[in-house]
């Protein structure tokens, strides 16, 4: 099992193509061989969660039975052609489960793996349905863990992305190694007592978290490889 992020750019006078790539996008990518699960993405402003979407980037999260499969979209398949043409700037982080729990939209997208991570960059993918009546509480701790991410030792990058405004978000950040992301997820005090609240009031109606091991970073996000000049030792 291989799994992709793309990211593309797209020009600010294609933006309408981007939208409707949202609609027509769906039906090669329901028909697209080796690809057992797959999310068409808004994205937003700040590398996390965020209520300001971002016009001009938009993303694809998929998963290959192989990166034989993932090459043959990225070379022949309409969706791939689409951003070739119409996009600016692509990025692509290819990936193998490490570890994942919870469910997105019912379904366990990358299956229960229990991998030993490599030594090289690691990504986590956070995502959750927030209930309605919890959005409030939800959105006002956002800026508070995205500050305190961004500024914690071992972080390379994060995007935020998300199926629908305000209450289908994720975050996907990768990080040096599996000691700094630990050491964000539970070494932050603040870190810790947002994920406790989340459990103690119930912010959630659906949610999944996710480790991988990053094997390749293709293309640039905002005029550069996030990755470039890191080891990437995880296969």
């Amino acid at each position: 099992m291989i799994v992709s992020l793309t990211i593309v750019r797209y020009r600010k006078s294609f933006v309408p193509f981007a939208l409707l790539g949202m609609a027509v996008h769906r039906l090669p990518m329901a028909m697209q061989a080796g690809c057992t699960f797959w999310k068409l993405l808004g994205t937003g402003r700040n590398g996390t969660f965020d209520l300001q979407p971002d016009w001009q980037h938009w993303g694809l999260l998929a998963v290959w039975d192989s990166r034989e499969d993932y090459e043959e979209f990225q070379q022949k398949s309409f969706v791939s052609k689409w951003w070739k043409a119409l996009g600016s700037e692509q990025w692509t982080v290819l990936c193998q489960p490490v570890m994942s729990h919870g469910k997105w939209d019912g379904k366990e997208p990358f299956g229960k793996p229990d991998a030993k991570p490599g030594t090289g960059p690691m990504a986590v993918l956070t995502r959750a349905t927030i209930k309605t009546s919890r959005l409030k509480n939800f959105w006002s701790h956002v800026d508070e863990v995205a500050q305190l991410m961004t500024k914690a030792p071992g972080y390379i990058t994060s995007i935020g992305v998300g199926e629908a405004p305000v209450y289908r978000q994720a975050t996907f950040s990768v990080w040096e190694s599996m000691d700094h992301m630990k050491a964000f997820a539970y070494g932050s005090k603040e870190h810790a007592e947002v994920i406790k609240k989340t459990r103690s009031e119930g912010w959630y109606s659906e949610e999944l978290f996710a480790r991988f091991a990053v094997l390749e970073s293709r293309g640039t996000l905002n005029g550069k490889n996030p990755l470039e000049g890191i080891n990437l030792n995880n296969e």
